[in-house]
């Protein structure tokens, strides 16, 4: 069996595969590029990591209650100064 004539529709096929992928390696480059860049220059930015910033006023934290109110039959219903959850009807 000899070799077969490539088709046109596959030449076709072929350019636009090398086409695409020469975009699809030129958009990896550009943005290989922007991480670099931006490592590089990482003090200018600011991450959005759900902390407040450093200079908003923190609130006092409020310590345990004096008197915990606890379920009857928890552990914390155990407790010397604990009280009992009240029993709504």
């Amino acid at each position: 069996m000899g070799l077969q004539t490539e088709h046109e529709l596959h030449r076709r096929r072929s350019g636009r595969n090398i086409g695409l992928g020469i975009v699809l390696a030129l958009f990896v480059a550009l943005v290989f590029t922007l991480s670099v860049v931006k490592v590089q220059q990482g003090g200018l930015l600011q991450g959005f990591d759900h902390r407040l910033p450093a200079a908003a006023p923190v609130t006092a934290v409020p310590g345990p209650a004096a008197n915990p109110v606890a379920a009857p039959g928890t552990p914390g219903a155990d407790l010397p100064n604990a009280q009992t959850a009240p029993v709504r009807p």
